[in-house]
């Protein structure tokens, strides 16, 4: 019998803040199956409260930027349990400042991710494609064992012009950089779906607002949070929106339902 799933990832922009904001109160009336967060952070899950580890119904996975408090960071909250954890990529860039968490369940695996940001500097744009490069080699390996892949997060880029308000002001700022926006185009040909566009091919939604201009209440965002499925899972989308309406974070939640 067919299983409907919901999952949700947000970049939560720290996870102790977020709580303060209603975060758990979101998931838990939402009734979420998977929730992933991005940016948590915090380099230690053990410091944080009894309600953020334990919330009614979930188990929580974290991978922590342990060198740097206050960056980074993400974790899964599952009803389901998985039968296998992975946070340790080897010497891959995956394993560093708490970016990468993969959870194995039985019909799939999820990888709830936070992209780098380029736009600091020259090298951590450098940073970024060299994340893009390593992660793309990790899922060819993993479809190799399992055909059912989603991975979901901030990915910090926004693919095509339709998914942010002023693509022509920013083709030379990272997060719209033609080289960046390439990598999008390759999780494309090695046959991810965005799940977001699949059930809506011209919808103008937006997931991120920077908060210095304001630029929510102005309608001036990017879409760069993204749920991505292999081509095997396409046809089991029921539903896929952007939650724009819950604050919390300059980030909106995003929301995937499948039926498995």
């Amino acid at each position: 019998m067919a299983q409907t799933l919901s999952l949700v990832s947000w970049n939560v922009n720290g996870v102790r803040a977020a709580e303060r904001k209603g975060f758990i109160d979101f998931m838990l009336a939402g009734r979420y199956d998977l929730v992933g967060i991005q940016e948590t952070k915090t380099h230690d899950s053990s410091h944080l409260s009894e309600n953020l580890l334990h919330p009614d119904g979930y188990n929580s996975y974290w991978h922590c930027c342990t060198p740097k408090k206050g960056y980074s960071g993400v974790a899964v909250y599952s009803k389901l349990v998985p039968h296998k954890i992975v946070t340790d990529f080897g010497t891959s860039l995956l394993s560093q400042e708490g970016r990468v968490i993969e959870l194995h369940f039985e019909k799939f695996v999820l990888l709830n991710v936070y992209f780098p940001n380029g736009g600091a500097s020259a090298e951590r744009l450098k940073y970024k494609l060299d994340f893009y490069q390593e992660f793309t080699k990790h899922l060819k390996k993993l479809q190799k064992i399992q055909p059912n892949i989603i991975f979901c997060g901030d990915v910090n880029t926004a693919h095509q012009a339709i998914d942010l308000a002023r693509p022509k002001q920013n083709e030379n700022t990272s997060g719209f950089m033609p080289v960046e926006r390439a990598w999008l185009d390759q999780f494309t040909e090695l046959g991810f779906v965005d799940t977001f566009r699949l059930k809506h091919p011209q919808m103008v939604k937006y997931s991120w607002w920077d908060q210095k201009t304001r630029s929510r209440e102005r309608g001036v965002g990017w879409r760069i949070d993204y749920f991505y499925v292999s081509t095997s899972l396409a046809k089991r989308v029921v539903q896929a929106d952007i939650l724009d309406e819950v604050l919390g974070s300059d980030h909106a939640p995003i929301l995937l339902t499948l039926k498995l």
